[in-house]
């Protein structure tokens, strides 16, 4: 302080020395509400493997309607895959370690055991939705059949080109996945129609609709390029619907949740308390029809409304 300025009493910068400083847990601010991973229907494994059998549909099924005299019905079955796909559970691993003299001495008011594991276990499980959508095996965005794959018709996503995904999924669809910037382009295009469209409340959360299918938002469908473009998903899940399933490990010794586990490795002879922190998961499209993508969704494109 100046020798000019005289002071009568205790200043701010020495009083707040006495203070307890008010402090929040450590914020991450890459975690997502990861509505994908809620909305599965989740299937537990026995041994981490799950064969996916289905019915052979160019084989005709022989059926005989009008049977009024006693002429033979002719007989028929069903033919299964003979090498039906099988998915094996994958794992996303983290080690944590802590200092055990950090832990000791440093944990009031937050132990930082507890909050390292619940950031680096946030980390894991936004990995876990973007494996679910773009690992190269398993991941959605990779396993729809050409079939089921249209493009837009003029660049953006339009009431059209979200109608025409519907005929592709049109057996009980669940919901849209896209990026939140393909979910915004979507709603300026039905404001420019004059059907803007309406909100559904899901988790204490609204969420525009098309048709009655509510357009979950993920930033883990990337956008890129130049022009910005991505793509949007429509899906119908439920393994009672031949649907999309996800597909996790229970039971795991340290489980914190459904496929996920957390373990201590013990201490280095440097005092370093050791975490593992492991995640099993995969999902699978039991039908070709259960799944469909619209590319080439431009998210860029904006208008004046007059």
């Amino acid at each position: 302080m100046p020798e000019s300025v005289s002071r009568g009493s205790l200043g701010e910068p020495s009083a707040i020395q006495l203070a307890n400083v008010t402090k929040t847990a450590p914020i991450y601010g890459a975690i997502t509400p990861r509505w994908l991973v809620r909305l599965l229907d989740w299937k537990p494994l026995e041994a981490g493997i799950f064969r996916r059998n289905r019915v052979v549909e160019d084989k005709v099924i022989d059926v005989l309607c009008g049977h009024d005299d006693d002429s033979p019905i002719p007989p028929t079955y069903a033919e299964y895959e003979e090498a039906p796909r099988e998915y094996r559970l994958s794992s996303i691993n983290a080690v944590v370690n802590i200092q055990t003299r950090v832990a000791d001495l440093f944990s009031n008011p937050y132990d930082q055991i507890r909050e390292q594991l619940r950031v680096v276990i946030e980390s894991v499980k936004e990995r876990q939705e973007n494996e679910l959508l773009n690992n190269a095996d398993y991941g959605l965005l990779n396993n729809v059949s050409d079939a089921q794959r249209i493009s837009t018709r003029k660049g953006a996503p339009t009431p059209d080109d979200l109608d025409e995904l519907l005929t592709k999924v049109w057996k009980e669809p669940s919901l849209f996945l896209a990026h939140p910037r393909a979910i915004a382009a979507f709603g300026r295009e039905c404001t420019r129609r004059g059907v803007p469209p309406p909100t559904v409340t899901l988790f204490g959360t609204p969420f525009l609709t098309w048709r009655g299918i509510p357009l979950i938002p993920t930033d883990k469908i990337r956008v890129a390029g130049k022009v910005p473009r991505t793509k949007m998903l429509l899906i119908r899940v439920g393994e009672r619907k031949q649907g999309v399933v996800g597909l996790f490990q229970p039971g795991l010794t340290g489980e914190q949740s459904p496929g996920l586990s957390v373990r201590f490795m013990g201490v280095s002879d440097r005092g370093l308390a050791s975490y593992l922190i492991s995640l099993y998961c995969s999902a699978s499209v039991l039908t070709d029809d259960a799944i469909a993508v619209l590319d080439d969704v431009e998210v860029g494109q904006y208008y004046d409304y007059k």
